[in-house]
């Protein structure tokens, strides 16, 4: 087991645990870089921190964001390790832990969902930005606005049509702008397992 396949794994588990955006391994102004941390609605956030060493994980108590737990990132946070690595009695206080084991994650302890703080989210907000400064530097000349706008300037260019296959923007599935009424009713459906798109018919 190596930390890069540990890392894959954390993401897979925070899409399976409904976060819509994900990100792995990208700094924040406070030092700390995440090995994984996933957005929920409603701005939840949910840190994955990934060990595959007793070493590691000790030596991981004495970040600063660890020792000052209030400019960490996260609502929930949880280690990530193979099994028997990490003890619950060990972990600080609120956090989850979940262990790897035959290409699988099980929860073994739960987080508190309230660890983040103002000063948490401010780090959270600046991860956030500085990735998308990333992005914006590797897709100039565009802009991020542009890049986003790709499909207008398809439609302009087929006489005010989509082309066949392409979701116009206002019609793309995209949690984040909808109101939390119909963010409940999203996750209703995912807790079922049915898809956003199908109707009550279809899920009785």
């Amino acid at each position: 087991m190596t930390h890069a396949l540990l890392v894959r794994k954390a993401v897979e588990w925070l899409r399976g645990y409904r976060c819509g955006v994900v990100l792995s391994e990208q700094a924040c102004v406070s030092g700390e870089m995440p090995d994984a941390i996933g957005w929920k609605r409603a701005c939840h956030s949910v840190l994955v921190e990934c060990k595959i060493s007793r070493p590691d994980f000790l030596a991981d108590r004495g970040k600063p964001f660890r020792q000052n737990p209030q400019l960490g990132v996260g609502s929930e946070r949880f280690y990530l390790a193979p099994r028997g690595l990490i003890r619950p009695d060990e972990l600080p206080p609120g956090w989850g832990l979940l262990e790897h084991h035959n290409r699988q994650i099980k929860m073994l302890c739960a987080s508190r969902k309230n660890l983040r703080n103002d000063e948490g989210f401010r780090c959270e907000m600046n991860l956030l930005l500085a990735s998308l400064r990333r992005v914006e530097i590797r897709i100039e000349p565009q802009t991020v606005t542009e890049f986003l706008k790709w499909k207008n300037r398809m439609a302009e260019y087929n006489r005010g049509r989509f082309p066949e296959g392409v979701t116009p923007p206002d019609e793309e599935a995209n949690f984040y702008l909808q109101p939390e009424a119909a963010n409940a009713e999203l996750a209703d459906l995912s807790d079922r397992g049915a898809s956003p798109g199908r109707g009550k018919a279809e899920l009785a």
